[in-house]
């Protein structure tokens, strides 16, 4: 398929492009100052491999302004894509910089090098901003790769800092924001922060710098697994009243600090201050100051063992009840729960998902009529309500905890919630039943029990509170985000992570946990947590076609892109591929025995999909005994696979007038296709009229479709497209 020409893109190159182009790939433009002239908020202006500097007619500094996405070569962090220079830039807290880039608003800069040569210069300023940096390298500045002032509130993730003169970043001032994945290595100083600045400093590598962080007068970051080693003087030197947020026995640091020259972590604040430091690879003789180290009491629960190879397996199946008979998605979303006699829910936030969770005998009141929503929840407890509801494959060894007894009545709770792999216990061998259970750990034990995989850290910018979120626990916040499954009152905003969790929290924490699975109804709820589809982006979706389809599943993680940060929408798929969507999006129930296949092997990556679609009606094997994975489909072959896996009853052939082209279609198929429009299925580009049964189906025809299907049971939100065919 052809996208038609669009100023949402502008594509520069410094040796064959004119600023009197018009800007397309054809006809690039040869300046990034040109560009940022003409764009506008949602722009991209992709930057060829090339130099961008004066003397490619580059004026310094460059202001990319906000909702503006600078581009380069993501995948590569900017290699040959160069931008070099240096220019005056009047800060309102720092007086005037030389500067190569300045940060605007909520302005993206991705994939590019950036090298400021002259005196003092800075690679990128962001001042009282909140832009994204993201897979870039900033090397050979003659003071630091990016400086952070003001109120900025940067994401700077998946970077390189190497061989700058003073430091990696620089943050100061009231600046807060996120810097995740980051690589500093050979530089000046990793990264210093001072006044009261309070970053979040997760999953970064700082190694072989002068020093890796250095604090002064009253910063405050907080640090997660952070990896700090082989610096040649102190790996954390912390001055004046800077108190660093080193982990708490809920929320370990998990920093690894080691081989550092002067110090592993130093402590010269004045007056001095005590630090503590929960749960961080440190040795006590590579201390210097006074530091209280704690041991991590509470750490991530056990790897599961013999997961499934990537591909992600499909999620597993519910036994309680068992699936519903007919090939049929579930019913529309819960409007009128039913009564269950709780005297206490009535008009309570969390009231359907408590009449949902009690109607399937999975949780129950009070001898007295009551709920007590509000109660907080034991370990033992939601061990008990896991057992009930879920029937998986056991993927651990029993553990013998030692304040269980066998005797003990959430024995057998506890020990199958355990092998299923929600929970697991403490380093002392204990699983403390009577300790309440807190919500980042529900959302854990759910999130790991289910092996649910995808979860994009950017989606947690959503959170007011996301420094708090324990730095292993990040992927599976961010996965269960995206899987709809979070629900917070009164404030989506707010994850309480810490909190202890109430019986009405994890109700309905538990029962999404059963829609993201496509195991119970959605409920209509103000309070779950829907990802911010600004937080993901594919690099050659922007203006296409179905993007507003298939964002929403993305955030969802049942579609996924390329390493290379692409979705390529107009890629054609194959009979396994649909078998994995179809997996993921519908987890459909067995409607007839298993087959063995003549052309797939056991060890097939794809068996599980493939095996779980056939076994729902997604797929029907070939006359000689063989499915053909690698095998393309048609349109018409994936309308015939939904409509024959959803159990869509035949449409009336007069459906099919609204079709220029219904006469291509094989007479076999017009009830199929007829209740494919019936059912508001079919998607046609470019033209909605026109069929084109026979033409190979691509990613966008299949995730376009999939996603009118969950539109029809209200899983998404209906899109407005002028390609449905109605």
């Amino acid at each position: 398929m052809v996208q038609s020409p669009t100023t949402n893109q502008l594509y520069v190159n410094p040796a064959t492009g004119r600023d009197d182009n018009g800007g397309n790939a054809s006809a690039p433009l040869r300046t990034i100052g040109t560009a940022l002239r003409l764009a506008q908020s949602g722009t991209t202006i992709q930057l060829a491999p090339g130099t961008y500097a004066s003397a490619s007619g580059e004026a310094f500094p460059i202001v990319v302004a906000g909702g503006v996405i600078l581009q380069g070569d993501p995948a590569r962090q900017g290699s040959g894509v160069i931008i070099t220079g240096s220019g005056a830039y009047a800060s309102a807290t720092f007086a005037t910089q030389n500067v190569t880039l300045v940060a605007l608003a909520t302005a993206q800069i991705r994939g590019v090098t950036v090298t400021n040569p002259a005196s003092r210069g800075t690679g990128i300023w962001v001042e009282a901003a909140s832009p994204t940096i993201a897979n870039c390298t900033f090397t050979r500045c003659q003071r630091e790769g990016i400086f952070v002032t003001g109120k900025a509130r940067p994401l700077v993730t998946n970077c390189s800092f190497s061989r700058n003169a003073a430091n990696g970043i620089s943050i100061v001032r009231t600046a807060k924001g996120e810097y995740r994945q980051n690589t500093f290595q050979d530089t000046g100083l990793g990264l210093t922060i001072g006044d009261n600045a309070a970053p979040l400093l997760i999953d970064n590598q700082i190694l072989e710098n002068v020093s890796g962080i250095l604090l002064s007068r009253s910063a405050r970051p907080v640090l997660r697994g952070n990896t700090i080693a082989g610096n040649r003087e102190v790996g954390i030197g912390i001055t004046d009243m800077a108190l660093p947020d080193l982990g708490s026995r809920q929320d370990p640091g998990r920093n690894i600090l080691r081989d550092n020259g002067g110090a592993d972590l130093r402590n010269s604040t004045s007056p001095p201050m005590q630090l503590r430091s929960v749960g961080n690879q440190l040795k006590l003789s590579q201390v210097v100051g006074p530091v209280e180290l704690v041991a991590d009491e509470l750490p991530p629960p056990a790897p599961v063992t013999d997961r499934p190879p990537t591909p992600a397996p499909p999620p597993p199946a519910f036994i309680s009840p068992p699936p519903p008979p007919a090939k049929e998605l579930p019913p529309s979303p819960v409007s009128t729960p039913q009564a269950s006699g709780l005297s206490d829910i009535r008009g309570h936030w969390a009231e359907a998902f408590i009449q949902a969770l009690v109607s399937r005998g999975i949780i129950s009141g009070f001898p007295d009529g009551t709920f007590r929503p509000e109660v907080p929840l034991t370990r033992v407890q939601y061990a008990s309500m896991l057992a009930k509801t879920y029937d998986l494959p056991l993927v651990r060894i029993a553990i013998d905890f030692t304040d269980v007894p066998s005797t003990f009545w959430g024995f057998g709770a506890i020990v199958r919630a355990s092998e299923m792999g929600f929970l697991s216990g403490f380093p002392d061998k204990t699983f403390r039943p009577g300790a309440n259970l807190t919500r980042i750990q529900a959302i854990l034990g759910l999130v790991n029990g289910l092996q649910l995989r995808g979860g994009q850290p950017m989606t947690l910018q959503i959170y007011g509170d996301r420094a708090q979120i324990p730095a292993y626990a990040i992927d599976a916040v961010a996965t269960g985000t995206q899987r709809g499954m979070i629900v917070n009152h009164p404030n989506p905003r707010l994850l309480n992570p810490l909190r202890d969790i109430t019986r009405a929290e994890v109700s309905a924490l538990l029962y999404q946990s059963l829609v993201s699975i496509n195991r119970a109804a959605p409920i209509a709820s103000d309070f779950i947590v829907t990802p911010q589809l600004s937080t993901l982006s594919f690099t050659d979706l922007e203006s296409h076609w179905s993007k507003d389809f298939i964002l929403p599943l993305a955030a969802q993680d049942l579609i996924r892109g390329y390493g290379d940060g692409s979705f390529q929408p107009d890629v054609l798929i194959n009979r396994v591929q649909f078998a994995a969507i179809v997996a993921r999006a519908f987890n459909p129930p067995a409607q007839r025995a298993a087959m063995t296949f003549s052309d797939l092997p056991d060890n097939f990556w794809g068996k599980g999909v493939i095996d779980q679609a056939y076994r729902g009606g997604f797929l029907d094997r070939f006359a000689d005994a063989s499915i053909r994975p690698a095998s393309g489909l048609t349109r018409l072959e994936l309308v015939q696979a939904l409509v024959t896996g959803l159990g869509l009853p035949d449409g009336p052939p007069q459906s099919l007038n609204v079709l220029s082209d219904r006469a291509t279609v094989p007479a076999p198929a017009q009830a199929q296709v007829a209740a494919a429009i019936g059912a508001g299925i079919l998607v046609n580009y470019p033209n909605k009229a026109q069929f084109n049964p026979n033409q190979p189906a691509t990613r966008a025809d299949m995730t376009t479709m999939i996603y009118q299907a969950m539109a029809r049971t209200s899983r998404v939100q209906p899109v407005s497209s002028a390609y449905i065919v109605k």
